[in-house]
């Protein structure tokens, strides 16, 4: 189902125009308007889903082999492409700005490209116990696996 306010919702229903890379049943991918490198895709599932934790397993495993595909075809079209970023951000915090589930394919062509992601190192912070504990918690709370 589309969110009547949705953005990604608006094209999908070909109210905003956006230019399309593919698209089938389940998926559509476009062009992002703000080109951050050129080829910088956008893949977004046809239902509306806010973010990657209210993203059902088997739509997840659908959306996600769908990157493949479109990596290596953006890749193919341009030789100048020594790299692609992956992204999928969830939540204000974490950068994401349209509330429907996508996934970012940008290009790299340099790393003066006018992208960067910057992963501060802690590991100052944290010894083998402290890690142990993080890895427990999270173990804690692990739901079954499901099988696509």
């Amino acid at each position: 189902m589309l969110d009547e306010n949705c953005i990604f919702c608006k094209i999908i229903r070909g109210e905003i125009p956006s230019v399309t890379v593919f698209e089938d049943d389940h998926v559509k991918a476009f062009l992002d308007i703000s080109q951050t490198t050129p080829g910088h895709t956008l893949l977004v599932p046809k239902d509306h889903i806010e973010d990657i934790f209210h993203l059902p397993a088997a739509t997840a495993a659908r959306l996600f082999s769908y990157v493949p595909m479109l990596a290596n075809a953006i890749k193919a079209a341009n030789s100048g492409i020594k790299g692609m970023n992956i992204i999928n951000n969830n939540g204000e915090v974490a950068y994401q700005s349209v509330h429907h589930v996508h996934i970012h394919l940008i290009p790299r062509y340099s790393d003066q490209d006018d992208f960067n992601i910057h992963f501060g190192n802690h590991s100052d912070m944290y010894d083998t116990a402290a890690l142990t504990k993080i890895a427990l918690t999270i173990k804690e709370n692990l739901q079954e696996a499901p099988h696509a």
